[in-house]
């Protein structure tokens, strides 16, 4: 199954794609984070790239007490053993998009998605088509006991966990040709399917700081004094202005509104600058 965007498709349709494939995307610093106690400073350590160079020195005690299956992040979290978390916001944002996407997927499978062919054996006695029931493009539901203190059976697809779970809801959103498996998804289904998409990438920047909010810095800019401000936005690096505006002298370039802006790497200079603005104030 490909997740490549398929352009032809309704711009609901394409805007649920771009939803799931962020979720998917950040699902694996959101898991890392259940391991990690919560930052309280600007920018926040989940954020991926320079962060990962800047807080190595820090990580040794946190990453000790991360669970492996954090790092793995393939296994239903509901179906995994939890050592204590250390961020509990984290974990609840995780099962609840966990639950979310898996829970629609079963009921888009419900609705658009063909039946298992029956065959015939050598007697002649219908029996299930197992090459049909095998099919990598199909969705299967989990399985339940009628009784018993264990009444599930069986987790079915997901198993394979949320990272296949989404991108099996890209494929459905796009309406990807896949033999007769699937008719294509009615437009009250598809409506559903975006709406739930774009809460469950919502829930995932909140948890990760990455919602677009705006952070007054304690430490002035290193360059000339002024303040500095952090800036996360839904889906993009994390930003640092500094209020001075064109006067400052730092290396980098001016953003729309004419402040200075660090991002990506560029954040790495200025975090080596403040560094060093804190070594010879303590001297």
């Amino acid at each position: 199954m490909t997740t490549a965007l398929d352009h032809a498709a309704p711009p609901i349709a394409r805007r649920a794609a771009v939803d799931l494939a962020a979720v998917r995307e950040q699902w694996g610093d959101l898991l890392a984070a259940i391991g990690r106690r919560p930052a309280a400073e600007w920018p926040p350590r989940e954020c991926a790239g320079f962060l990962d160079q800047l807080a190595a020195g820090d990580r040794g005690e946190d990453d000790d007490a991360m669970p492996v299956e954090a790092v793995v992040g393939r296994l239903p979290l509901t179906i995994r053993e939890h050592p204590a978390p250390l961020n509990l916001d984290a974990l609840d944002a995780a099962l609840a998009v966990e639950r979310d996407l898996f829970d629609l997927a079963d009921a888009v499978a419900e609705q658009v998605q063909r039946s298992i062919r029956p065959a015939r054996d050598a007697h002649g006695r219908f029996i299930t088509d197992q090459s049909d029931a095998a099919d990598p493009a199909r969705w299967h539901p989990p399985t339940h006991r009628d009784a018993g203190p264990a009444n599930a059976a069986s987790a079915g697809s997901r198993a394979y966990g949320l990272h296949w779970a989404a991108v099996w809801l890209e494929g459905r959103a796009l309406d990807e040709v896949s033999g007769d498996l699937f008719e294509p998804m009615p437009a009250r289904l598809l409506d559903e399917v975006a709406a739930t998409a774009r809460s469950a990438r919502r829930t995932v920047e909140r948890a990760l700081g990455r919602d677009g909010r705006t952070t007054t810095l304690d430490e002035p800019c290193p360059f000339c004094g002024g303040q500095l401000a952090g800036h996360t936005r839904p889906g993009g690096e994390p930003v640092v202005t500094c209020s001075t505006g064109g006067a400052c002298e730092a290396p980098v370039a001016l953003d729309d509104r004419r402040r200075r802006a660090w991002r990506g790497a560029d954040l790495v200079g200025l975090w080596v600058a403040l560094d060093a603005r804190r070594r010879g104030v303590e001297a």
